[in-house]
């Protein structure tokens, strides 16, 4: 791996899923020496969504940023940041001149994935995928959902003052996914720790440190890809009643290759192990601070799916993506140039104070249909309606159950620039 620190990117080239993931230095200087001509009309902000004080804490941040102009620009890191909802919106529809064809983190990169493409190429790749989340295979997981939620919930009873992260959240979306791409329980531990290894990929810096972080990512990817290459060769995972099973009797395009099959399940496993354990962990640190909102809830259960989706826009797991301009792109009455970094905030959109009343209020029977905890537009998340069965899953188990949850202890945040979630919450659960 060969790295060189401009301010704005890295150039190097590795190969954790088999397909070359190419990160672009000329980019990257570009962006840099556009420097202060490039901020010119947008507002120069301090804001470092990789200082770890602020992602673990980042609302005093997104409420600067709301109060302080639309568009802004971090000199240090080489990064315009858009925090208001409309505009987040409108940059995620417009793929022609601002997307994810160069990576979706501070490190530009180039892979044939769903989330790193764009155009005809996304739609071939993401209708691979979309046989998974029928409505059809949805509804045949629900049971594996129902059964896991009161399992857990039985644990966290049993055991006042656990960690609910670690007997809830983390637990849950990995049993999940494993259970409906077949893999046995007994390698769960591996998977979260592959998972765990290989998200942080997202919080890279060209530093020594950062470098051999990124190299400890690599390793876990490449763990990933040793395990499932061998077990989809064996046969495994490919049952009728597995999701590479369902992908593969539904492809239109002749028979997917245990390397494509590789790739779709990395994504399950990552993108929707580590967001929903946020979005899970999230909802009890949310209800031990506003127990009379959960009250709602106990006495009006039909505001289940309205809760879960206030949850999403008041917790927003997946905090910020970035993009790259592959033209000039206007907001408002400023252009940012052709080969820049974009940070689309997703966290300080969801409380955008033009759009939600009170945003940093969390309101079970609020409607926050604008919300963009999922994204929007084309990259629309397609494991949504997934992470919405566990959570509402498990918020049923709660109101049928418990009468009041509270903490023991403080609660810890991670420290992940994107992916923001409770890595410590004590709790206890008073049982009905």
């Amino acid at each position: 791996m060969t790295t060189t620190d401009d301010g704005g990117g890295v150039l190097t080239s590795i190969r954790p899923f088999g397909t070359a993931l190419q990160m672009n230095l000329a980019a990257a200087l570009r962006t840099r020496r556009l420097g202060t001509r490039g901020w010119q009309g947008a507002v120069n902000t301090a804001y470092d969504p990789l200082d770890p004080a602020t992602a673990a804490d980042p609302f005093a941040a997104y409420r600067a940023l709301h109060s302080g102009g639309r568009l802004h620009y971090n000199a240090k890191r080489a990064t315009w940041v858009v925090s208001r909802l409309e505009d987040v919106r409108a940059a995620l529809r417009d793929t022609d001149k601002i997307n994810s064809s160069q990576g979706v983190t501070r490190v530009r990169m180039a892979a044939e994935l769903v989330v790193l493409t764009d155009g005809q190429q996304h739609s071939r790749l993401r209708k691979q995928v979309q046989p998974a989340f029928t409505k059809r295979a949805l509804d045949s997981w629900q049971a594996i959902t129902g059964r896991l939620a009161t399992e857990l919930v039985d644990n966290v009873l049993a055991n006042p003052g656990c960690n609910v992260v670690e007997e809830l959240a983390i637990p849950m979306p990995l049993r999940v996914i494993a259970g409906i791409l077949g893999v046995p329980e007994a390698d769960i531990a591996d998977f979260r720790r592959w998972s765990e290894g290989a998200v942080q990929m997202i919080n890279f810096t060209p530093t020594p440190s950062g470098i051999l972080g990124g190299a400890r990512c690599l390793a876990a990817a490449l763990a990933l890809r040793r395990y499932f290459l061998k077990q989809l060769a064996s046969g495994h995972l490919k049952g009728s009643g597995t999701v590479l099973g369902r992908l593969i009797e539904h492809s239109t395009d002749g028979n997917l290759t245990d390397e494509q099959l590789f790739l779709i399940s990395i994504l399950l496993l990552i993108a929707g192990n580590e967001t929903t354990t946020n979005l899970l962990g999230g909802m009890f640190d949310v209800f031990a601070r506003n127990p009379e909102e959960y009250d709602k809830i106990r006495a009006n259960p039909d505001l289940i799916p309205m809760a879960v989706e206030e949850l999403l826009r008041f917790t927003s797991p997946i905090q910020n993506l970035y993009r790259y301009t592959c033209a000039d792109y206007d907001i408002g009455d400023v252009t940012i140039p052709n080969g820049s970094r974009v940070l689309l905030s997703f966290g300080a959109a969801n409380r955008d104070p033009l759009v939600f009343d009170d945003p940093d209020t969390f309101i079970a029977d609020r409607n926050p249909r604008m919300h963009v905890a999922f994204g929007y537009g084309a990259h629309m998340c397609i494991g949504a309606p997934l992470a919405r069965m566990e959570a509402e899953a498990v918020l049923r188990e709660l109101v049928e159950r418990v009468e009041r949850i509270t903490t023991t202890g403080p609660t810890t945040w991670s420290t992940n620039s994107s992916l923001r979630g409770p890595t410590v919450l004590p709790v206890r659960l008073q049982q009905r």
